[in-house]
C-alpha cells in the first residue's frame, strides 16, 4: 500500500506489461540464495496452467549468467535531454527546477528518476546523455559535476566503452559522483577490479558504516557485482563497508572531489539514511566555486 497510490497495485503491473510474482516463499528462497548462491532461473506463463518444465529447466540451465554482458546499453537513454523534476512532496506532487544554480551532467547507465529528482531539488540543471557519450561531448556541456549513475550488468562489459570516458574526465577537477554501477566504474577507472559475488545484495535494510563519519547507515542495495577492496590503488580511500560480509561499498579519491558508493541513496521507497550524499557532491561543486555550503544533513 502507498499513500499516492491512484489504483490497484494489480493493474498498474498489468498496465505497464511488469511481471510480478505471487504465492512465493520469500524466507525459504532467500535461505536457498544465501546457502547455495543465486541460481538460474526461468519465469513463464501459461493461460492454460501447463507447463512443460523439462524445457524449462533445459532454459533455465543454458543461461549463461549476467558475467561478461553489457546491459547498460539495452536501457541507456537514446539521446540527451534535460530533466527538471524534483521530490514529490505531500499534498503538492512533484515540482519543477526552473531557476538552477548549477549544472551536472549525468552518465545514463540506467539512471534511477528519484536520482534525477534529488540532484535537481538541490539546485541542478541536470543533462542527462546516453552511456556511450565521449568525453569532449560532455565537457563541451561546461558541467559543473558529473553524475555516473547506477545500471544492470556487468561493470566489465560496460567499462569497455565507458572506463576510457571517465578516465579522461577525471583529467579535470571536476567533481564526480557515482551510484552502483557507476560506483563501479569508477574503480575500474581508477585502476581497482570488480567480481562477481556469490550472493548479490538486494533489499532495504542493509547496514554500511561509512568510515568518513564512523556512523552506520541503513541503505537499499540492488547489485551482483563489488568492487574489490584490495585491488584498490594507493590514493583511492575505501570510504563505506557492508556490515554483512565486510564488501566495499563506498570509494574517494585523496585530495580530489571525486567519490562513489555501491548503495542507492536515493531510494523510492526506502531509507533516506544516505541522503546527505547528494548535498555532499553539491557541497564539492560549491566549495570549489567558493560558495557557501549547505548543510549535508537537512
Amino acid at each position: 500500500s502507498n499513500y499516492r497510490a491512484a489504483g490497484h497495485l494489480d493493474q498498474w503491473l498489468k498496465k505497464r506489461g511488469i511481471v510480478a510474482l505471487t504465492g512465493i516463499d520469500t524466507r525459504a528462497l532467500t535461505a536457498l540464495i544465501r546457502e547455495k548462491g543465486m541460481p538460474n532461473a526461468v519465469i513463464a506463463h501459461a493461460p492454460d496452467g501447463v507447463f512443460d518444465l523439462d524445457d524449462l529447466k533445459r532454459r533455465a540451465a543454458a543461461w549463461s549468467g549476467l558475467i561478461g554482458l553489457d546491459l547498460a546499453k539495452d536501457v541507456t537513454s537514446g539521446q540527451s535531454s534535460v530533466w527538471r523534476e524534483t521530490p514529490w512532496v505531500w499534498n503538492e506532487g512533484f515540482g519543477e527546477q526552473d531557476k538552477p544554480s548549477l549544472h551536472v551532467v549525468a552518465i545514463d547507465y540506467g539512471v534511477k528518476r528519484n536520482i534525477l529528482r534529488l540532484l535537481a531539488g538541490l539546485g541542478a540543471k541536470v543533462t542527462v546523455v546516453p552511456a556511450k557519450t565521449g568525453a569532449e561531448e560532455i565537457l563541451a556541456m561546461k558541467p559543473d559535476g558529473i553524475f555516473l549513475s547506477n545500471g544492470p550488468g556487468d561493470p566489465e562489459a560496460t567499462g569497455d566503452y565507458a572506463v576510457p570516458v571517465i578516465q579522461d574526465l577525471l583529467k579535470t577537477e571536476i567533481p564526480v559522483f557515482g551510484i552502483c554501477l557507476g560506483h563501479q566504474m569508477l574503480a575500474l577507472a581508477l585502476g581497482g577490479r570488480t567480481a562477481k559475488m556469490h550472493q548479490g545484495h538486494h533489499g532495504a535494510n542493509h547496514p554500511v558504516k561509512d568510515h568518513t563519519t564512523g556512523k552506520v547507515e541503513i541503505v537499499s542495495m540492488n547489485h551482483g557485482f563489488a568492487v574489490d577492496a584490495d585491488s584498490l590503488p594507493e590514493g583511492v580511500e575505501e570510504t563505506h563497508v557492508s556490515l554483512f560480509d565486510g564488501s566495499n561499498c563506498g570509494i574517494a579519491l585523496t585530495g580530489r572531489p571525486v567519490f562513489s558508493v555501491q548503495h542507492h541513496p536515493e531510494a523510492s521507497p526506502g531509507p533516506q539514511d544516505s541522503h546527505y550524499l547528494f548535498r555532499r557532491f553539491v557541497n564539492l561543486i560549491r566549495e570549489k566555486r567558493g560558495e557557501e555550503l549547505l548543510a549535508e544533513r537537512a
